[in-house]
């Protein structure tokens, strides 16, 4: 980074002093471009204990204090994890669970800190302004399983323009580090006390030896999402033209809206293509879908029975959506656990387009439940972050797809004129017309 580096993916252990580099490296940064610099966490709540008032257990120094002295310092807002400095630049603790609100700031260098929890929606809209101003971004963090961490790893491994390195606890070892294999192996007998052998297995090997293999703690689907994979059922899928293609939405106001789009055959399901944003109303993702021909049932939850917000008389999103010319149907309304598992009972007859579906598989992969401190054992309910809205949805499709199998629409007819249309079929028209409306209703 000194000599002029603009990219770097660094996954090292836990312990290793990821943070404690990157927060010096800002100081060091500024001092030579002033600008704006963000650290980001996960979520914005994180950084106050993680980075803000973290303490330097070998110093008794707030890490903040030791990166940055205030004599450096115009300006401290506690409330707002904010530095200003003398020179012109600042430093700021930001989440990535709101990186949307802080886009029009420009900063000239970001820190992903643990970056396999992050967004990563939050690079895709930050990535433009770092390239546009040539700042830097730096990603630390240690595996999470096979996601976004692990695919952008790969890619800074192969591209000349990035610096890539895995620090594993014996690297670290090797190079003088504090952690000893003793200390890694105190933590396996606290871990298996805790967590039980088999989780404290994979925690050793994902928080110290870097493994991305290593089951994500928590997660609903890891195990049968790595199934998956290993069985070939990540690949490419194609689009059957002969089939309609349905599509199963979670449907967001403040938050993101997620649809998966799918073909059932007898005992499969093809899981052709993935789609999230936010912020944006129903006719883009009505065009979003139409412009690839995806024009089956949308199959939505109870609570697109809803109003809009707005005014007194506002249409329910049912309602929106037939406007629109989508063709909503509700799915079963069940209990989010009995979702959860009819969730686990679809993934293995499903076939995921690796490359359409990319982000809705890392939502799978990555969607997790909490581990209650105080019961000392995982929730039931799982943790509403990033991954949660293509998981949601995920759970609709796999509580609706039989429907969608039983009922295939009837093949088009051809259409007549109506001078040359029997009597019975004129009646046949007017039947239908009228079923459908007090469907409708």
């Amino acid at each position: 980074m000194y000599r002029g580096g603009r990219r770097a993916s660094c996954i090292w252990h836990r312990r290793a002093g990821k943070d404690d580099f990157c927060l010096h490296w800002a100081a060091l940064s500024n001092h030579r471009h002033p600008a704006n610099y963000w650290h980001m966490l996960p979520e914005y709540g994180q950084g106050r204990k993680a980075i803000w008032k973290a303490v330097n257990p070998h110093t008794g120094k707030r890490r903040i204090d030791e990166a940055f002295p205030h004599w450096m310092r115009k300006r401290t807002s506690e409330q707002d994890m904010y530095i200003e400095f003398w020179n012109g630049g600042s430093w700021q603790v930001v989440g990535s669970d709101r990186y949307d609100s802080a886009v029009g700031s420009s900063p000239y260098g970001i820190v992903f800190s643990e970056w396999a929890l992050s967004n990563p929606s939050a690079w895709a809209i930050l990535a433009p302004i770092l390239i546009e101003n040539g700042g830097w971004a730096i990603f630390i963090t240690t595996s999470r399983g096979r996601n976004h961490a692990y695919t952008l790893h790969q890619m800074a491994m192969r591209n000349p323009d990035w610096f890539a390195e895995t620090l594993t606890v014996n690297d670290t070892i090797k190079r003088g580090g504090k952690i000893t294999p003793e200390m890694v192996e105190q933590q396996r007998v606290e871990y298996t006390g805790i967590y039980g052998q088999e989780a404290a297995d994979s925690l050793i090997e994902q928080e110290y030896y870097c493994s991305f293999e290593a089951a994500v703690l928590g997660a609903f689907y890891g195990k049968l999402m790595t199934a998956a994979e290993q069985e070939g059922r990540i690949s490419a899928v194609a689009v059957n033209p002969d089939l309609p293609v349905q599509k199963a939405w979670d449907i967001g106001v403040d938050d993101p809206m997620a649809i998966w789009c799918f073909q059932v055959y007898p005992g499969r399901i093809d899981i052709v293509d993935y789609y999230e944003n936010h912020g944006l109303g129903f006719d883009h993702y009505r065009d979003w879908l139409f412009d690839r021909g995806y024009r089956g049932a949308d199959w939505v939850p109870h609570d697109a029975k809803v109003h809009e917000p707005g005014a007194p008389g506002a249409r329910t999103r049912i309602e929106t959506m037939f406007s629109l010319g989508l063709k909503p149907q509700l799915v079963p309304n069940e209990a989010l656990m009995d979702g959860i598992n009819a969730a686990r009972l679809t993934i293995p007859l499903s076939y995921f387009d690796e490359k359409r579906c990319a982000r809705g598989i890392e939502c799978l992969r990555q969607y997790k439940t909490e581990w209650d401190e105080n019961a000392h054992t995982f929730r039931k309910t799982p943790a509403h972050d990033w991954s949660s809205h293509g998981a949601d949805a995920w759970r609709y499709l796999s509580v609706a797809w039989r429907q969608a199998w039983a009922a295939p629409p009837e093949p088009p007819k051809e259409n007549k004129p109506l001078n040359q249309l029997t009597y019975n079929e004129l009646l046949e028209i007017d039947e239908a017309n009228h079923a459908g409306a007090s469907e409708r209703i």
